[in-house]
Order: C-alpha cells, then structure tokens, then sequence
C-alpha cells in the first residue's frame, strides 16, 4: 500500500507491506525505494513500513522548511500511530540512523528496538571541530555548484575510498532530476542538522538501543561514530554484512543478520 500523510509542515510518502508486528526501515536522505528489496524478504512476517523522508522525493515540505532529527522523529511517530500496528522496530541507517535514535529519544513509548546502522554523530568524535568545518565546506562549495569536488571531499571525509575518476563519472552528465534534487535537499536541509545532533545518551539508555556497523566499514568516518555512540551507550556494536549501504546492496545477507533480531517480537493484537 502507498499513501501519504500530512503532518504540521509536509506530506510524507509511505509504503506498508505485509501483515504482523511494525518493522520500520528509514534513511536519510535515502528514500523508500532503498529499502524495498530488505522489506520485500520482511514482509512475509511482518508489517514493514517505509517512507520517503520529508523533502526527499515524494514527501513535499512546506516553502521554508527543513529537516532537523527531532522534526524527522516526529514524522516516524505520526506514521507509526497512523498505521497503528506499533510498538515498532526501527532500523534506521547513516541520516535514518540519527532519526531512529532521535523517535527513540523523543517518543520512545511507540518503539520496541532501534537499530540506529552507521549514524554520522560527528559531535561524539574527539576531531568533532575539525570534522564539521570540513562539513560546511563541502556543503558550501556543492550549494556554489562545485557538485563534484564536494562529493570527493565527502567520500574522503568519511575516509571512503573511491577513486576520484569514478566520483567524476557518478556525479557528471545528465543525472536525475528527482535524485539531484534529494540531493541538493541533503547538502542544503539534512546534512548540517543531522551530524551536528547530539543524543541524550541517559534517554537512549532507557531504551533498546542496538547500534549496528558494516563489516566493510572498518576504518570509515561511520565506524567511528557508531563505535563512539556503542561505547558511551555501553553496547557491543552489531556487525551487519556488507558497507554504509548493505541494506541495499545485498540485502539477502543483511536480512539473514537483521531477522533473528526481531524473533520474540509479537503482534499486540
């Protein structure tokens, strides 16, 4: 089922497949369509949820607007009462990751497990400083239009190793309009408000907090702010298949570690 609802200052997009307990999937700025694959295996066994953030393709924000994790939290907690299967698991990755904790932090009573993958929490870094003012850098030359060396300074930030030729022919040319423009929203409304977010940690603590890493991530910019926010949580980090984007990309593997999470999980009706 695909739908939309209206909350205060957007109309967000939604997918519900399945029937049974709530499984959420969330990103950030990545949209619904990046989860399809792992809820398409879920959805057999369980009510997924997954959604287009807000200003993110099919989710619309009013003129003004932006996307902050406390605002994008409230936009899960609305979902979440609206389709009315919860209490609910959230996974969330990279920006969704700071969501999830953020709905954890500020509505913790309508989930059950978060599962906060790779969250870009730059601010539990000691090289937090450092790492921010490279931040608005990149943020400023993609919004002047150097659309490319923004993305290359972003991949080595996050100690990403891409070779820049291969950033060339990602990011140059014809592109998509619809994928530009998320991307665009990313540099211009997500990114500052979402690595600059720091969590409550006695809040989260409250709460079933799984933070999970790639297996191909060691050594990457969010593996260190996931190992930062397991150790100040005091939680041994989950290691899922795959990189930043697993979910994704071999979403078979991801979901054979992902599932036996979710065993013991039972409907509330």
């Amino acid at each position: 089922m695909n739908n939309t609802l209206k909350v205060s200052d957007a109309e967000l997009y939604y997918e519900v497949r399945g029937h049974g307990p709530l499984v959420v999937l969330v990103g950030a700025p990545m949209d619904a369509d990046a989860f399809a694959p792992l809820a398409e295996l879920l959805k057999a066994g369980y009510t997924v949820l997954t959604l287009d953030p807000r200003g993110v393709k099919r989710s619309t924000l009013n003129p003004g607007g932006t996307s902050r994790p406390d605002q994008r939290a409230d936009d899960l907690a609305a979902l979440i009462r609206h389709v009315d299967a919860g209490p609910a698991v959230v996974l969330g990755s990279s920006g969704g990751a700071v969501s999830a904790l953020a709905l954890a932090q500020y509505h913790p009573e309508v989930v059950r497990t978060v599962i906060a993958h790779e969250p870009p929490l730059s601010r539990l870094l000691p090289d937090a400083d450092e790492l921010l003012a490279a931040a608005e850098r990149q943020m400023a030359d993609y919004l002047a239009g150097d659309v490319i060396g923004a993305w290359k300074q972003f991949f080595r930030g996050a100690n990403i190793q891409i070779p820049d030729q291969v950033v060339e022919l990602m990011f140059a040319g014809d592109r998509d309009p619809v994928q530009v423009a998320a991307e665009r929203f990313w540099f211009e409304h997500e990114m500052r408000e979402t690595i600059t977010w720091l969590p409550d940690l006695d809040k989260l603590r409250e709460v079933d907090v799984v933070v999970g890493i790639g297996e191909e991530s060691t050594g990457q910019l969010c593996d260190r702010t996931s190992t930062a926010l397991a150790d100040r949580l005091g939680v041994e980090p989950v290691r899922y298949p795959g990189g930043h984007t697993g979910f994704a990309e071999i979403p078979e593997a991801f979901a054979a570690v992902f599932q036996p999470q979710l065993k013991g999980i039972h409907s509330p009706r």
